[in-house]
């Protein structure tokens, strides 16, 4: 099909080519970055945590009584609570994967050095890498005289004071490239803390992106604060039968207490990841509206343009184009249209991904998700072009002369 005919035809109706270039690029900037956002966002949903999902409850203990010796409580309301038939195991931490508790140090190399990685410090009772399920490829666990009170009255003194640390595999990675972590030393502050551990996985409690969302350090510091999560481990079958008797035995065990919050894990995920699944929903509402906005868009164009060539279609007809060709030459149209409006919205998608990573965050848009947007308008085009064409196709020559 020749280009310049068609072209020409173009040029002779300008304004309303324009506004559907213009429909095109605007639709074709604003799927890419939908489809980019509802991929990052949906991927987040199966991020390994790195902990025993299905077989842990936890429950929130705040306690009225300030000047009560919290230690001494917690370590109380871990032997009732591994008491409870089914536990395996409990402890008392200060954060969990996707709880949002999230306290982030600095990590640097050398004292006063700058940082290379800003970790979660994970910090509670001994047993909290049995009770979580975390996975210890290399090295130990924290000796009992390696714990130290978190000391909350201070502020940062308990950090101070920890001679050891366990990284995850991905703050390893991050610090010591090509390394072997295990023995070296980390300043999450002003003093050397000894990496002892590596555990495989452990998700931080806010997500991020990439590796930087398993950047976590574990502390064997004891949370002594009137706030305290219990965490306990169990099989599958007993997390309703436990989750239901932890509330009950913490309140015997003590009573001038606020308890809140007694859920499985799996509800932790879900709670959440609450707002990602309701993201994803509108995101892939609102671009199926575009798109359907812009076919009509197309269609409705296409059948304006079939009317007022009637006159240029019986010609054509009458000195011998094939219904073929009447077809190609408007399917050939709406792809030249089509085309102009994708160049111009995929330099429209990027500009909107900067703003998108400068204000929200969000990740550079990757080449594919533009030609992937590219490939599905290219596709709507054609559909939404072909009733009007085959309608124009199947004008006779004669009809098509007369209605001039």
């Amino acid at each position: 099909m020749p280009l310049p005919p068609i072209v020409a035809s173009l040029t002779r109706h300008k304004l309303t080519a324009w506004l559907l270039v213009l429909q095109v690029s605007l639709t074709c900037a604003i799927v890419c970055n939908v489809a980019f956002m509802i991929v990052h966002r949906a991927t987040q949903l199966h991020l390994p945590s790195g902990v025993a999902e299905n077989e842990l409850v936890s429950i929130e203990s705040t306690d009225l009584d300030g000047s009560a010796p919290q230690l001494v409580r917690h370590d109380t309301d871990l032997a009732a609570l591994r008491a409870i038939t089914g536990v395996k195991s409990a402890a008392a931490v200060d954060a969990l994967p996707f709880n949002l508790n999230d306290w982030s140090n600095g990590i640097a190399l050398v004292q006063d050095g700058p940082a290379r990685a800003a970790a979660t410090a994970f910090n509670g009772t001994p047993g909290e890498l049995a009770t979580l399920g975390l996975h210890l490829v290399e090295g130990r666990d924290f000796l009992p005289a390696e714990y130290v009170p978190l000391d909350t009255a201070h502020d940062w003194a308990g950090i101070d004071r920890v001679p050891v640390t366990i990284i995850t595999r991905a703050l390893g990675n991050q610090l010591f490239p090509g390394q072997d972590p295990l023995g070296k030393s980390i300043y999450p502050d002003e003093k050397p803390v000894r990496i002892v551990g590596i555990v495989d996985h452990l998700i931080r409690p806010h997500t991020h992106d990439g590796d930087e969302g398993e950047y976590a350090t574990l502390l064997p510091m004891l949370p002594d604060g009137n706030d305290v999560t219990y965490v306990l481990r169990t099989s599958p079958e007993n997390r309703d039968r436990v989750l239901k008797e932890m509330p009950e035995v913490l309140n015997r065990v003590y009573g001038n207490r606020i308890l809140r919050h007694a859920q499985t894990f799996t509800q932790l995920r879900a709670d959440y990841f609450h707002r990602n699944r309701t993201m994803i929903g509108l995101l892939i509402m609102a671009a199926a509206g575009l798109l359907f906005v812009t076919a009509l868009g197309i269609a409705g164009l296409a059948s304006f343009w079939v009317q007022q060539r009637k006159r240029s279609i019986g010609i054509r007809r009458a000195v011998g184009a094939t219904r073929h060709d009447i077809l190609r030459y408007f399917q050939t149209e709406n792809f030249l249209i089509v085309t102009t409006g994708i160049v111009l919205g995929s330099l429209l998608a990027y500009a909107l991904n900067v703003l998108l990573m400068t204000h929200y965050e969000q990740p550079r848009l990757p080449v594919s998700y533009v030609a992937f947007s590219a490939v599905a308008l290219w596709l709507l085009g054609q559909l939404a072009v072909l009733g009007p064409a085959l309608r124009a196709a199947a004008v006779p020559p004669l009809v098509a002369t007369r209605s001039a």
